[in-house]
C-alpha cells in the first residue's frame, strides 16, 4: 500500500480519535445518553464543544482528502510530492485537533488551511505531473 493510501487509512482513524473527548464530555455531564447522544452534544460547551465541531471537521476534511489521493491514484500521478502533501495533511490534522481542543485559534485555522491547500493540490497533481517525474 502507498504512503498516500496509509495516510488515508490513518486521516479516517483520527475521525474517531477526535470523538473520544466528545464521549468523554458527554460522560461528564451526567452519562452518555445513547438514547438520543446528537441532543446531548448539542448541549456541550467549552473543551467538549470543541471536541465536537474537530470531530465533525473532521469528517469534512477526511472527504476531500481522500478525493484528492485517489485522483491522483487514478491518473496514475505517483512520486514525492504526493507522499509530502499526503503526509503534510496527516501532520496538520494531528496539530489541527490538538490546537481545536486547546482553543488556539489562529492556529488551528492556520493548520486547517494547509490541510485544504494539501487536498486541493492532490486534487490538481495530475496537472503538474511533470513535475514529480
Amino acid at each position: 500500500m502507498s504512503i498516500a493510501f496509509w495516510c488515508v487509512f490513518i486521516s479516517a482513524l483520527l475521525i474517531f480519535i477526535a470523538r473520544i473527548p466528545v464521549a468523554k464530555a458527554m460522560k461528564e455531564q451526567g452519562g452518555y445518553n445513547n438514547h438520543l447522544p446528537r441532543q446531548q452534544q448539542a448541549q456541550l460547551t467549552g473543551r467538549g464543544a470543541r471536541a465536537l465541531a474537530a470531530h465533525q471537521n473532521s469528517f469534512e476534511a477526511f472527504m476531500l482528502f481522500a478525493v484528492g489521493v485517489l485522483m491522483a491514484h487514478v491518473t496514475q500521478t505517483q512520486g514525492w510530492l504526493i507522499d509530502v502533501l499526503a503526509i503534510t495533511f496527516v501532520i496538520a490534522r494531528v496539530f489541527y485537533l490538538v490546537c481545536y481542543l486547546a482553543d488556539l485559534t489562529w492556529q488551528r485555522s492556520l493548520l486547517w488551511a494547509v490541510g485544504l491547500l494539501c487536498s486541493l493540490l492532490l486534487m490538481l497533481s495530475p496537472t503538474f505531473r511533470w513535475l514529480l517525474m
